[in-house]
């Protein structure tokens, strides 16, 4: 696997990285908490129609999920953002599947295509099926 390239910590001064842990640190935390705590979460904002598609997409093929929205395209673009900067996902929606990111709609329509997100599932424990 590819790793993401990211700013090595010991080129962030400490007062930087101070204020990038602080950044909507309640937000991350509560997304943090659900994807350690529910089998699919699934993380959008209103208004968007890769949002509603993928939470359609599961509905239909009996997953159930979580989901957390944050904002319109109009307001709370500051706490996706800091969802953004912890999950290095750019984009909405961002899908886990128990604690692991497997990404957004066109990725989680695939993963439901070829059995691998209810093989994720079904991994260490029950399905857990609407």
């Amino acid at each position: 696997m590819t790793e993401r390239a990211l700013l090595a910590n010991d080129h962030i001064h400490p007062a930087a990285a101070a204020k990038m842990a602080a950044f909507h640190a309640d937000v991350v935390q509560e997304v943090k908490a659900a994807v350690s705590s529910k089998d699919v979460v699934v993380v959008g904002m209103a208004q968007n129609p890769h949002v509603k598609n993928v939470r359609k997409a599961l509905d239909d093929a009996g997953v159930a999920f979580t989901y957390l929205e944050y904002g319109s395209y109009l307001g709370g673009w500051q706490r996706r953002l800091a969802i953004k900067m912890w999950s290095g996902w750019p984009t909405f929606p961002q899908v886990f599947v128990r604690g692991h990111l497997i990404g957004g709609e066109d990725l989680t329509k695939a993963a439901l295509s070829d059995g691998s997100l209810k093989k994720r599932l079904s991994e260490n424990g029950a399905i857990h099926l609407r």
